[in-house]
């Protein structure tokens, strides 16, 4: 079964929605301009829409300046203003943005409203996939194998803060304190002595009040899987992937500038490692995807550890440059970057609206 655009009722209206008020906005721009780059403009009508850092919506171009070194491209507040009311006018949405206000619900809940179709998982899989510590719940539900954390709400940590901190300790040394609500590894600290901890939750406070703690995983590699839906609804799981970083990166994990910046991230695809592992993670992948009730697309994260295999955090909307690690998979998987927008746009196209 395959799906195609119906080219007697001239080219689908396609609005690709990016950047938005979250500490992720420059790596959605970065996204939005290789997607936009990638539809093939014969076959749709395409539509750039930006929303700025203090959330101002304004129709972009499809055209760039080039990437300088150690920054990330952002929307311009000097473009004509854009009326989100006009959502309803498109055929499909496609939304790349990531973080809080986009990744996390929001939008998907307003395209709803609009009664548009869109790329991606739907209001309520956005929304529990965004905040770890319910992504967390969901997955022991369906039993799949994590890392011990524990999770800091902001009463807890002004109201509680001793039992909360016995709790932690619990967890033992190295841990990493991220916010709940965050991508792209922002806010993200690994503490290694216990005197760094109130310093590191702080910093994971400036990007979401609410925080989760979680164990070092001893002896990790970590790996990633692609997921997407076929267009008769069922996922499939990519080849996995392995993230590494370099020998001579002063990164001590996988952060932020590692991933977007300094090009010290190496993709190794696929993962040197054993057919049983492989196996594993692509069937956990799906097992994830299903879990949170995905759609379209996800990448699901892992840690191979001294202790066996456990499942990191799942993605609705993951990074999606031709370098990136979502498409990267796809193509040694058999689907090349331009095909694979394509196939997510149809996937949007031809889904049911409303409740599915």
């Amino acid at each position: 079964m395959s799906l195609s655009v119906d080219t007697s009722v001239g080219r689908p209206r396609l609005a690709v929605i990016f950047g938005g008020r979250s500490s992720e906005h420059g790596v959605s721009c970065l996204t939005a301009r290789e997607v936009i780059a990638a539809i093939d403009g014969e076959r749709y009508d395409i539509r750039p829409i930006g929303i700025t850092r203090d959330g101002r919506w304004v129709e972009e171009t499809a055209e760039w300046p080039d990437l300088l070194a150690g920054q990330l491209p952002e929307v311009r507040a000097d473009r004509p203003a854009f009326r989100w009311e006009e959502l309803g006018d498109f055929d499909a949405v496609f939304p790349l943005l990531h973080g809080p206000w986009g990744e996390d619900g929001t939008i998907q809940g307003l395209l709803e409203m609009a009664d548009v179709r869109y790329v991606g998982a739907g209001v309520l899989s956005s929304a529990v996939s965004m905040d770890k510590p319910f992504t967390k719940t969901v997955f022991s539900a369906a039993g799949l194998p994590q890392i011990p954390y524990v999770t800091v709400l902001p009463w807890q940590w002004k109201r509680e803060r001793d039992r909360v901190e016995a709790r932690i300790r619990a967890l033992g040394l190295p841990i990493f304190v991220k916010p709940a609500r965050a991508g792209s590894s922002s806010g993200v600290t690994m503490v290694e002595t216990w005197s760094e901890l109130d310093v590191a939750i702080g910093k994971a406070r400036e990007f979401d009040p609410k925080v989760i703690v979680e164990a070092a995983a001893l002896g990790k590699r970590e790996l990633e899987c692609a997921v997407m839906q076929q267009p008769d609804g069922k996922p499939v799981a990519s080849v996995v992937g392995e993230i590494t970083v370099a020998a001579e990166s002063s990164h001590e994990f996988y952060d932020f500038e590692a991933k977007y910046l300094d090009g010290t991230s190496l993709n190794v695809v696929p993962a040197d490692i054993s057919e049983t592992l492989r196996e594993r993670i692509r069937t956990y992948a799906v097992q994830a995807f299903e879990a949170v009730g995905c759609e379209g697309l996800a990448r699901v994260d892992f840690f191979s550890t001294d202790d066996g295999l456990v499942i990191n955090e799942i993605n609705t909307m993951p990074g999606f440059t031709p370098y990136s690690m979502f498409p990267v998979l796809w193509e040694a998987s058999g689907v090349s970057y331009p095909e694979l927008v394509d196939r997510l746009i149809q996937l949007a196209l031809h889904r049911d609206k409303g409740l599915r």
